[in-house]
């Protein structure tokens, strides 16, 4: 067992792109490009789920570079080299966030790919900044108001979703169960969610490794808690309410759901009633994935991400 928790700078991995800081809101951002990625692109912004980092992006990235895009993956605030303040890890700060480093990026407007709390992130933005966005692809990311419904009224999906989230929110005990072991909980986290087939990959074993890793840096395991604990706790405060009355509005942007076919923590149904809330909602199912679609069959993600944006 490791006795030194990891160096944020751990997750600036060697390869095909180049890291960066960008600040934006108060806060530094660690973001990764491709090398030879040119600033007078389309900009396509790529915002990561629970337990993960930019990493988990690292199949799309050159895929939207050789499109014609400029692709550029963000730890999150909280998350790998990116800053972990205490706060503001509710809704209208996130969508800020988002609007920031579009701007600090030197864009106007972006097209946005959110994979889970990524995801959310993505429709917060859209609703609450909507002319910095352009396209938004959301992977296993239903709605906010789609999934507050399926947890009160569906138990099948309540019975998947809301047991570790009211796990997630005793302090201290949430953070001890991420962090101990060298982040086992991550291995079993990505092993109960994704297919058998990436499993057996040498990709998957990277996955896992990297990821244990990342989880253990000072302060993420708190912070990336924090953004489930505003999402269950301001269910019952007046906050949550306002940003909820927020988030009822049917959308204009073009919006692509994307979901694996044998994911069992988001279901069907709640990314198929996200529609309600985009009047231009696409939904497929990619098959032979599952919540980690855009790892587990990147070829087939990346080919329906492309097709949205190109439409």
């Amino acid at each position: 067992m490791n006795t030194t928790p990891p160096d944020p700078t751990q997750v600036r991995f060697d390869g095909p792109w180049q890291h960066f800081d960008v600040r934006a809101g108060g806060l530094r951002f660690h973001a990764v490009e491709s090398c030879r990625s040119i600033a007078d692109r389309p900009l396509v912004l790529l915002l990561h789920g629970f337990g993960e980092f930019w990493w988990t992006w690292r199949n799309q990235l050159p895929a939207l570079n050789a499109a014609g895009y400029r692709a550029v993956a963000v730890d999150l605030r909280g998350y790998g080299d990116s800053d972990k303040p205490p706060r503001g890890y509710d809704g209208w700060t996130l969508a800020g966030d988002t609007h920031a480093l579009i701007r600090a990026l030197g864009h106007s407007s972006a097209s946005l790919v959110g994979h889970a709390d990524g995801g959310l992130v993505c429709w917060a933005t859209a609703t609450l900044h909507p002319r910095a966005v352009d396209r938004v692809v959301v992977l296993s990311s239903p709605h906010p108001r789609a999934l507050r419904q399926a947890v009160l009224f569906n138990a099948e999906e309540r019975s998947s979703f809301l047991g570790p989230f009211i796990h997630n929110q005793l302090p201290r005990i949430g953070e001890r169960r991420l962090t101990r072991h060298d982040g086992a909980f991550v291995e079993e986290y990505f092993r109960t969610r994704s297919g058998p087939a990436w499993q057996r990959t040498d990709d998957f074993a990277e996955a896992l490794e990297r990821n244990r890793m990342a989880i253990q840096i000072p302060g993420v395991a708190h912070c990336s808690l924090e953004y489930r604990r505003w999402a269950f706790r301001s269910q019952f405060r007046p906050d949550g309410w306002r940003f909820m009355e927020l988030m009822d509005k049917r959308l204009d942007h073009p919006f692509l759901g994307l979901r694996g076919h044998d994911d069992e923590y988001i279901l069907d149904s709640l990314m198929a009633d996200s529609a309600h809330w985009g009047r231009d909602f696409t939904y497929r199912t990619i098959p032979d994935a599952g919540h980690f679609l855009h790892e587990e069959e990147p070829d087939a993600v990346n080919e329906a991400i492309l097709g949205h944006l190109g439409r």
